[in-house]
């Protein structure tokens, strides 16, 4: 494995494994964190095979790490607004409007935008006649269906739970249209890595 993603890794292991330090909500944060594990393995098993660009690596490496710290918070909870406010004096809940945490949509945008460049690379190293724009409409799809997936989990997951446990692990926040608008933003991010992906490959040519 190249050093950069060996540094990447390790990054995203540290950041998981801090985020346990004193957990909040042990059992819903287990939850979240499953995909984790089952990401972090196979991302090592996946690479050793189809051996990824480190760029790739490290971009699923970094939605790992903002996936860990969402868990930790069950993503509803994370006080972004008071670190900006430490940070920068500014709070984005002022600044919008916002009535609900917001931290969740940024993680279905990040999908989007962190896993379509290496889907797409990784078509094309399967079947090499794929043109560009078909292997990307195949990872839009593929990016697509992979979040009505994830849903149809979370809803499964839920029915199992008390209503109280449900509502902190879905953290909905009261919004019926809480997982028609998360399929939306990771799709809204895997069209916004296409230009940015393009505009990369010809800056590295």
């Amino acid at each position: 494995m190249a050093t950069g993603k060996k540094i990447a890794f390790a990054l995203a292991l540290a950041v998981f494994a801090a985020s346990w330090i004193a957990p909040l909500w042990p059992l819903e944060q287990a939850l979240h964190s499953s995909l984790t594990v089952v990401g972090l393995v196979w991302l090592v098993l996946h690479d050793r095979r189809w051996p990824m660009l480190t760029s790739h690596f490290a971009l699923i490496c970094f939605f790992i790490i903002v996936h860990s710290v969402a868990a930790r918070w069950l993503y509803s909870n994370v006080p972004y607004e008071d670190w900006l406010q430490a940070l920068l004096g500014w709070s984005p809940g002022q600044a919008f409007g916002w009535q609900r945490n917001h931290f969740d949509r940024l993680i279905h945008l990040l999908y989007g935008i962190c896993f379509a460049p290496p889907v797409r690379r990784h078509l094309q190293q399967r079947w090499p006649l794929l043109t560009p724009s078909q292997a990307f409409m195949l990872t839009l799809m593929l990016v697509m269906c992979s979040s009505l997936l994830y849903e149809w989990l979370e809803w499964g997951i839920a029915l199992l739970l008390s209503p109280e446990a449900a509502e902190s692990y879905n953290g909905q926040q009261g919004d019926i249209w809480d997982a028609h608008a998360d399929m939306l933003l990771a799709t809204l991010g895997a069209l916004v890595a296409w230009p940015l992906g393009k505009r990369a490959r010809r800056a590295g040519a």
